[in-house]
C-alpha cells in the first residue's frame, strides 16, 4: 500500500558516498489524507538534509520551491534557503501554525505536500511503523498524533518472536 521511495545517488553524489533516502509516500492518485507520507532525516542538519529530499522529490512533484518547518524540534540555526540541483529552496518557521512533526513542502506544479519528520534517532521498527503509517491514505491522524501512537506500541526489543511452527 505504500510506496517506498529509495533516493539512488547520482555519479556526482557517488563521490561524497551519499547515503539513502528514507521516506515513504502515499500511492499517486489515492485520496487526500492529512499526511503525503513520511521522511525519516539522519540528522537535524537541516542544512544536509533538506538537498537530497528536495532533489528526490523535484523529480516526482515538480519544483519545490518552499519549505517550512516547526522549529521545535530543530537547531535554532537552521537555514532559510538551500540550494537544490541548481535553483534554491526558501525554508522557512511557524511555531504554532504547524505541527512540530511535519515538513510542508510547496512545488510549482502540485502545490503542498505534508510529510511526517521521523525523529532521526528513532529505532528502526518504529521508524518502519509511523513511515507505513503516514504513507496509508486511509488513515486520518495528523503527524503529532501518529507520534504519540507510535510511544505508545512496545518496544521492539519487548515484542515476543512469534513460536515456531505458528
Amino acid at each position: 500500500m505504500t510506496a517506498p521511495v529509495s533516493y539512488a545517488p547520482t555519479l556526482e553524489d557517488r563521490s561524497a558516498a551519499a547515503p539513502p533516502l528514507r521516506m515513504s509516500l502515499a500511492p499517486l492518485g489515492s485520496a487526500p489524507a492529512l499526511l503525503d507520507g513520511a521522511w525519516w532525516p539522519r540528522s537535524r542538519d537541516l542544512a544536509a538534509e533538506l538537498p537530497p529530499l528536495t532533489a528526490v522529490l523535484d523529480s516526482l512533484w515538480g519544483r519545490i520551491t518552499r519549505i517550512t518547518v516547526n522549529p521545535t524540534h530543530w537547531p535554532a540555526d537552521f537555514p532559510r534557503k538551500v540550494p537544490v540541483a541548481g535553483h534554491v529552496v526558501k525554508v522557512g518557521w511557524f511555531l504554532a501554525e504547524q505541527d512540530p512533526h511535519q515538513l510542508l513542502l510547496l512545488s510549482y506544479r502540485t502545490s503542498r505536500w505534508d510529510l511526517l519528520i521521523v525523529p532521526p534517532e528513532t529505532d528502526p521498527t518504529t521508524a518502519a511503523w509511523l513511515m507505513t503509517a503516514a504513507s496509508d491514505p486511509s488513515r486520518t491522524s495528523t503527524a503529532s498524533e501518529l507520534m504519540a501512537e507510535a510511544a505508545r506500541l512496545p518496544a521492539p526489543a519487548s515484542i515476543p518472536a512469534p513460536a515456531a511452527g505458528v
